[in-house]
């Protein structure tokens, strides 16, 4: 299904200025938006994603307005990659993977995906690209600006992406490693969080158990019993829902006592959530990284 913006999204997702657009759209007839009953302005895909690109060419190329609107499509992408090989900041890498995800593009995601990994690393990547990329997903999945095709598409490409680098990794323990039980509440699907917390304990030579995603709680319970971790951990992104979180801790504190609980997402950083002593809420996945290297 088409997906239609304001020129207020066009603005916050590119950065250009509503105004400056509308001049554009008078002086050189880029932007074709339809009109509600109303008299309103609305934009399809095709805007956004030029809008987006000409954000990059002319914040990271030099180039005028006047250049970009006589280029093709082709050309326009060859620059974006150039840029993304040398000089794109992580917010400039951010929206050219948005518009490979609005363009079901596999080939310039992956494209972009080796640039920023070769020049960064692997973590650098999920941390300063990835994750806020899918922020940004969540936000426009909610506001109904990306479809279930375009979000399953590039979820897919980046689940691959962490389950490769993963199994690359050396497995042999450090002294007094610890063990980590990975997993995802019962309904819970969005797996790349956790995956993620996989590799960055993987690389500080701790042992994991991973149980992957929807697991449904007696399961988690007996995974406990036969492993005894000394962590569990969890990202708890759309379950447990709000209505039930306060009890699903409330079980947790109380059925997992040798374990530390460390969480994070969504839905476990909601204010609102009552956390027991016992467990840990974690903002972000650098605290992480801190708490695998310092313990």
């Amino acid at each position: 299904m088409k997906k239609y913006y304001s020129i207020k999204d066009l603005e916050h997702l590119s950065g250009i200025k509503a105004h400056t657009l509308r001049i554009w759209e008078q002086r050189y007839g880029i932007l074709n938006p339809c009109r509600t009953e109303t008299n309103i302005r609305f934009y399809g895909d095709e805007e956004l994603k030029l809008v987006l690109n000409i954000a990059l060419l002319q914040n990271k190329g030099g180039f005028k307005i006047s250049s970009i609107v006589k280029m093709s499509k082709e050309e326009i992408f060859r620059h974006i990659l150039a840029f993304s090989n040398n000089v794109l900041s992580d917010p400039e890498q951010i929206q050219a993977l948005t518009l490979a995800m609005l363009d079901l593009d596999e080939l310039k995601f992956q494209q972009l995906t080796q640039n920023i990994v070769n020049k960064h690393g692997f973590e650098s990547y999920m941390l300063n690209i990835i994750h806020p990329f899918m922020r940004r997903l969540g936000t426009l999945w909610l506001s109904g600006s990306v479809g279930p095709a375009q979000e399953h598409f590039i979820s897919h490409l980046i689940r691959q992406k962490v389950i490769a680098a993963i199994d690359a990794q050396d497995l042999n323990l450090k002294p007094h490693s610890k063990k980590f039980l990975l997993y995802l509440p019962e309904r819970e699907l969005h797996e790349i969080g956790i995956l993620f917390a996989n590799f960055i304990l993987r690389a500080r030579a701790h042992s994991v158990v991973y149980l992957g995603q929807s697991l449904p709680y007696e399961e988690l319970l007996l995974a406990y019993e036969i492993h005894q971790p000394d962590y569990v951990f969890s990202v708890f992104t759309s379950e447990p829902n709000l209505d039930l979180i306060d009890d699903y801790l409330s079980k947790m504190s109380k059925d997992l006592p040798k374990s530390k609980i460390v969480l994070t997402g969504y839905q476990a950083l909601q204010p609102t959530c009552k956390v027991p002593e016992n467990i840990k809420l974690l903002m972000d996945f650098q605290s992480l990284i801190d708490l695998a290297e310092n313990d």
